[in-house]
């Protein structure tokens, strides 16, 4: 799939999108040496505060449920059919990761590590036909809290408008048919 959201070059601060990327666009930063160095440094910070000013600075990120003029709600331009997932705190991230992708109710398009190394960005398909973006992020997430005892969501999902930051991930997980429509 074709699939194109926004991406921003750092800081967070930064709002106006530097261009419109895919899924595969995505795992081929996610999985290669670009953001290496930071995603090592920031793992290193046991300040809390420390370590989200450090995030906020030194990750580009993606809106990876759309294609907005500016980052927020209201300046969507196309809804990508996609909603993203952030998961913090996580105890066993390689028990989650395989969970999560092997799960056969949800489709994953792109599955990572967190900047911080605890939690899982989870990309997840969903059809604005049948739903709005609020109503699949609900929808997701008491399905999660019920077939898995997952608490552990963030909130942010339900913005559609949500930053997420790309970090280093080398065993990023990516849904085939995104490798082989990205062409």
């Amino acid at each position: 799939m074709n699939t194109h959201f926004s991406f921003y070059k750092r800081p967070i601060s930064n709002t106006i999108p530097y261009k419109s990327i895919t899924v595969g666009d995505a795992y081929r930063v996610i999985k290669g040496n670009y953001f290496r160095k930071q995603t090592l440094q920031l793992r290193q910070l046991t300040d809390k505060s420390e370590a989200s000013k450090f995030k906020r600075s030194n990750f580009h990120y993606a809106t990876f449920s759309g294609v907005f003029k500016e980052r927020h709600e209201s300046a969507l331009v196309r809804h990508s059919g996609l909603i993203v997932f952030d998961f913090d705190g996580v105890e066993d991230v390689q028990r989650l990761r395989n969970m999560l992708i092997s799960d056969s109710e949800l489709e994953t398009a792109l599955l990572f590590v967190s900047p911080s190394g605890n939690g899982i960005k989870w990309v997840v398909e969903i059809d604005l036909q049948l739903g709005t973006h609020q109503q699949f992020y609900d929808g997701i997430k008491n399905y999660l809290e019920s077939s898995y005892s997952i608490k552990r969501l963030d909130k942010s999902g339900r913005d559609v408008a949500r930053a997420c930051f790309l970090p280093h991930d080398p065993e990023v997980y990516i849904n085939p048919k995104f490798v082989e429509n990205d062409k």
